[in-house]
């Protein structure tokens, strides 16, 4: 089941419907764009805080998934700790898979 939402993540980055980084996501949490936030499981307590708080005042939801080097290997690019889903398809999709 891992590998469906991984090739989903590689598609919405191909569709540029994703956001990377700590401070894109957060300014665009703060713009309420982004639909769905991945944060990695071994991310710094201190991200890990302040993502979910940030997303928590904006009702944003956030799914805690695998490692920092797999989420980047998804969307080819070097290790990622947050990104954010702004499509409404891919973000509802993801939760899905991410849920099962």
């Amino acid at each position: 089941m891992m590998v469906k939402w991984i090739s989903l993540l590689g598609l919405a980055a191909r569709a540029r419907k994703l956001v990377t980084g700590e401070e894109l996501v957060l300014k665009e949490v703060r713009r309420k764009t982004v639909k769905l936030v991945i944060l990695s499981s071994d991310a710094a307590e201190q991200t890990k805080k302040k993502v979910l708080d940030k997303c928590g005042h904006y009702n944003i939801p956030v799914r805690i998934t695998s490692d920092r080097t797999t989420l980047g290997q998804a969307i080819g690019k070097a290790e990622r700790v947050v990104i954010g889903v702004m499509d409404d398809g891919f973000a509802k999709k993801m939760t899905a898979l991410l849920d099962q």
